[in-house]
């Protein structure tokens, strides 16, 4: 690594860029430990009726289970983001490998509810240090333009395929092994990018003279975790849990409360005078609406694989892997299109197309039964279109920022990931839950009401009576209202990408390109371009 040369204040200092070679193993190294985050956002979610049952834990505990990860990480990715732009994001970055690698082996010896909870919050700091660190250090390394969008696109695909392999590698797991095994796998990975991450990672950091901006890292994490918080609690208990409103109202006062402190400082947690700039602010729209339609229809598409369809987990892994193959053929062809095209027009293609494969399931549904061809088709078109979406939009919200604000910049990207696709989970569960009530049939009067909450409490039913789901029985109305009620989601969905397509083509600027800033961002960075002098003489 080269030495630190003097630098002003507000100077950008880095160590030597690596070389060609070097770039591709740095692409390698932090495609790996993202993916052993993206995987953990999902893994449980077939492993926790093994774990529930063997640490007995009960229903407040199961939920914090679950959610402690997912609103330790949302809640600090600003904050780490941040931390990596000052203090240098090698340093976060081995920070995170080392809490990560430390939190899955605390999940693996933990002996009942709180020490696995307390695991799952430690997972989440170690991935909010991880997460922000490996965006912002692929734009320091592939300083070439073409080159940095395919490294964004295999960013992209790497935590979109994670996410959506992380329940078919859990169902593996857990034919073979205990629901210990899901978190022991992220050790020696953990491990072994920390200790290759200090030899060969280039190191960045702004020097900032100013104070820590403790204000802003206690606000940011109070109107992030209150938001992520309310959607949560909402989607699972409706809006009348007086908990949802609560949290919603710390949420939009802290956020306030934070807007005012970051305009007051010069050298704030983060710079919200970036969302001024449109291609950064239709960037930021685009991912969270997209990530709204991909993942919460990805968590029903897993339902009605189980109980509509009758799979096992690990086929419903199986017949998912229309999405992530997708997925990845989508990011890792978006670079090429947006060399030769628009970037917007593509994202808003992109979009289109997932719109489109939302939309099949329903128009396969009138025509007759929905079967696995148009489910896979769906899944195919959500994917290629999420893929390449996700990518162009993180290019581009990238290229709208600040070189020495990078670190801040993927913090946004990716809280825009979480939140998007938390709401998403929330508002589309929830819509699914009452259309699911609204298309139940007259079912046998001694199970109706608890069939009725869930159709998870009536596959538990239909088991217990000797009638799995996808093998009929007394129940198998309330499997076929649950495919009912996917379907008429999924079009609800394709309706918000519809949305997401609208507000990319109006907000994002046909002049930005990925290898630098619009003209709207040059001017507010510099100032509008001066007219010339006219010698008068």
């Amino acid at each position: 690594m080269g030495r630190h040369r003097a630098a002003e204040p507000d100077e950008p200092v880095a160590v030597e860029v690596p070389g060609v070679g070097s770039r591709w193993v740095v692409l390698a190294l932090l495609s790996a430990s993202l993916l052993i985050i993206a995987m953990d956002a999902t893994i449980l979610n077939v492993a926790l009726p093994a774990l529930v049952d063997d640490l007995r834990a009960n229903s407040v505990e199961q939920l914090w289970i679950v959610d402690g990860y997912a609103l330790a990480l949302s809640g600090l990715l600003v904050t780490a983001g941040a931390m990596g732009d000052r203090t240098g994001r090698r340093r976060v970055l081995l920070i995170g490998y080392g809490i990560f690698g430390v939190a899955s082996i605390g999940a693996v010896i933990s002996t009942n509810p709180a020490e696995l909870i307390a695991s799952r919050v430690g997972l989440g700091i170690g991935g909010a240090a991880i997460m922000p660190a490996t965006l912002s250090m692929l734009r320091q390394v592939f300083t070439d333009a073409r080159e940095r969008t395919f490294a964004f696109g295999v960013w992209s695909a790497v935590f979109g395929a994670g996410m959506a392999l992380g329940p078919l590698l859990g169902g593996w797991l857990l034919e073979h092994f205990s629901w210990h095994a899901v978190f022991l796998i992220n050790v020696p990975i953990a491990m072994a990018a920390m200790v290759l991450g200090r030899w060969l990672l280039p190191d960045y950091h702004r020097p900032v003279p100013a104070r820590w901006d403790w204000a802003g890292v206690v606000l940011s994490i109070l109107a992030i975790v209150g938001i992520a918080n309310a959607i949560k609690l909402a989607g699972r208990n409706g809006l009348h849990d007086p908990v949802v409103w609560v949290s919603l109202i710390v949420a939009v006062v802290c956020g306030y409360a934070f807007l005012r402190n970051s305009l007051r400082r010069r050298h704030p947690l983060l710079d919200v005078r970036l969302f001024a700039r449109r291609g950064f602010t239709g960037a930021v729209a685009a991912i969270a609406l997209a990530m709204f339609g991909l993942v919460g229809l990805l968590f029903l598409a897993s339902q009605w694989f189980q109980y509509a369809h009758g799979d096992s987990p690990l086929e419903a892994g199986v017949h998912l892997l229309p999405l992530p193959l997708a997925l990845i053929a989508g990011t890792l062809g978006a670079p090429a299109l947006i060399a030769r095209f628009a970037p917007r027009s593509v994202l808003t293609l992109a979009l289109l197309v997932v719109a489109v494969g939302m939309a099949v399931p329903w128009f396969a549904a009138r025509a007759g039964d929905l079967t696995y061809p148009p489910v896979g088709a769906f899944l195919a078109l959500t994917g290629l279109g999420a893929g390449a979406a996700s990518t162009i939009a993180s290019v581009l919200l990238m290229a709208s920022s600040p070189a020495e604000q990078a670190g801040s910049a993927a913090a946004v990207d990716e809280v825009s990931y979480e939140l998007g696709g938390a709401f998403g989970v929330a508002a589309l569960g929830s819509l699914a839950v009452r259309l699911y009530r609204a298309h139940l049939p007259a079912l046998p009067a001694e199970h109706a009401g608890p069939a009725a909450e869930s159709v998870g409490d009536a596959a538990q039913i239909s088991t217990d009576l000797g009638h799995p789901p996808g093998t009929g029985g007394p129940l198998a109305g309330a499997f076929s209202a649950f495919g009912r009620a996917f379907v008429d989601t999924a079009l609800v969905s394709a309706v918000v990408l519809l949305l997401a397509a609208l507000v990319s083509l109006v907000l994002i600027p046909r002049d930005l390109r990925p290898g630098g800033e619009d003209r709207a961002a040059r001017e507010t960075r510099t100032g509008p371009p001066r007219r010339p002098e006219i010698d008068r003489r």
